[in-house]
C-alpha cells in the first residue's frame, strides 16, 4: 500500500515545501526594501544583493519544487540557505530571554525543513515530475 502512496506523497511534499518558500519569495520581492532593511538589521554585508538572492532563491527553488523540475539541485540549495539563514535571524542564544523561545522554535523548525529538503535531494522528485519525464 505504501508504494502505490509513493508518488501522491512526493507530490504532494513538494507542493508543502513550496508553499513555504514561494510566498517568502514573493513577500521579499513585494516589500523589497523592508526585507533590505530586515537583512541591514542583523549585520550582514550587501543587504540589496542579499535580498535579491534569497527571493530569486526562493521562487525559483519554490517552482523547481513544485514542477519537479531540477528538483535535487533545488532542494540542495533551498537546504543550504535555509541553514545558513537559520544562524542569522533565528540565533536564539544572543537574544534576550524573552525572546528565546520563539526564536529557539523558529530555528528548529528550519533545521527540521533542511533535513526535509535532504530527503527530496536524495531520493529526487518521484514519477509525478518534470525531472521523470526527462528520464523517460
Amino acid at each position: 500500500m505504501i508504494k502505490s502512496l509513493q508518488n501522491p506523497l512526493s507530490l504532494a511534499g513538494r507542493l508543502l515545501f513550496a508553499l513555504l518558500f514561494l510566498p517568502a519569495g514573493i513577500s521579499k520581492l513585494t516589500g523589497f526594501a523592508g526585507t533590505v532593511g530586515y537583512i541591514t538589521s542583523v549585520g550582514l554585508p550587501a543587504p540589496q544583493l542579499a535580498a535579491a538572492f534569497a527571493l530569486s532563491l526562493e521562487i525559483i527553488g519554490g517552482l523547481a519544487l513544485v514542477l519537479g523540475a531540477g528538483t535535487r539541485v533545488a532542494a540542495l540549495a533551498l537546504a543550504l540557505f535555509t541553514l545558513v539563514a537559520s544562524f542569522f535571524f533565528h540565533n536564539y542564544w544572543a537574544v534576550p530571554e524573552a525572546q528565546q523561545f520563539v526564536q529557539q522554535l523558529m530555528f528548529f523548525k528550519n533545521i527540521a525543513v533542511v533535513g526535509g529538503l535532504l530527503s527530496v535531494a536524495a531520493w529526487g522528485a518521484g514519477a509525478w515530475s518534470v525531472d521523470a519525464l526527462r528520464k523517460a
